[in-house]
């Protein structure tokens, strides 16, 4: 691998190549922290794509895309004078050190929950209201639940072992039965809303991340799917004139590759 040498010398390449983009090139001259936002996400995204695939040339190269965001809004800030690179790194680093007192300090942990304990009651004594102010507000439902769960239970708010969540889970698939016997749309949906959340702590008791777990699903669907309808095509058969039964044997074929 490089030595710190290089990888300085390969970050103030990166640094110099966005100064000269910024004056010379069209599109980048326009950008500003607003336009780049919706590509930030998407990059990030795309990122996460690469690491769900175990991609790792594709990891590094998503990642060279997200570093070249964070410089960018980095020299988007030094020109009105608000922050730079090196505030940004500096920032961080403050933030990591303070927030690691059984490393810089005189602390003693004795595990990760430990410090996932500290490191929430260290916010809050920064001057945080809540435990969850960091959780973004524009987060997918199904993260921001787990980060929810997370945050709370750094602080002791959580159950004491992993039936409990279980039970929990069973108590909400019942309530949400009775409304949909019901037929009350409302409170059917409050109550698979309440299904999905247990859903996602019960998965965090059991160390599964519930977006990547939902998303591998998605792509093992998408898979077997697209090989139902390359099947369909050999025969010259469209899905909509198959039957179920026809279907279901190449989803079986499908199943098995």
């Amino acid at each position: 691998m490089n030595s710190r040498a290089n990888q300085l010398k390969a970050f103030d390449r990166l640094l110099t190549i966005m100064d000269e983009l910024r004056t010379q090139c069209p599109w980048d001259k326009k950008q500003t922290i607003e336009t780049l936002r919706h590509l930030t996400i998407e990059e990030t995204y795309e990122l996460g794509d690469a690491i769900l695939d175990n991609d790792l040339e594709e990891v590094k190269k998503e990642l060279g895309d997200v570093l070249l965001h964070i410089v960018f809004y980095s020299k988007i800030g030094s020109e009105t004078n608000d922050f730079d690179i090196a505030d940004v790194c500096n920032e961080i680093c403050e933030k990591l050190i303070n927030r690691h007192p059984h490393i810089y300090g005189d602390v003693k942990v004795e595990n990760e929950e430990d410090v996932k304990r500290n490191w929430e009651n260290l916010k809050l004594k920064e001057g945080k209201l809540s435990v969850l102010e960091g959780v973004p507000k524009s987060l997918p439902a199904l993260v921001k639940a787990n980060r929810i769960q997370e945050k709370v239970a750094g602080v002791g708010f959580d159950w004491e072992e992993s039936h409990q969540v279980w039970e929990k889970v069973e108590e909400e698939l019942k309530e949400f039965k009775a409304e949909v016997n019901k037929g009350d749309m409302d409170a059917m949906e409050s109550e698979y809303g309440d299904v999905l959340f247990s859903m996602v702590n019960y998965a965090r008791f059991l160390n599964i991340n519930p977006e990547n777990a939902l998303e591998r699903t998605n792509k093992k669907f998408s898979k077997r799917f697209q090989y139902l309808e390359s099947k369909a095509k050999a025969i010259n058969k469209p899905l909509k004139d198959m039957t179920l039964a026809e279907m279901d044997i190449f989803w079986e074929e499908a199943k098995g590759l």
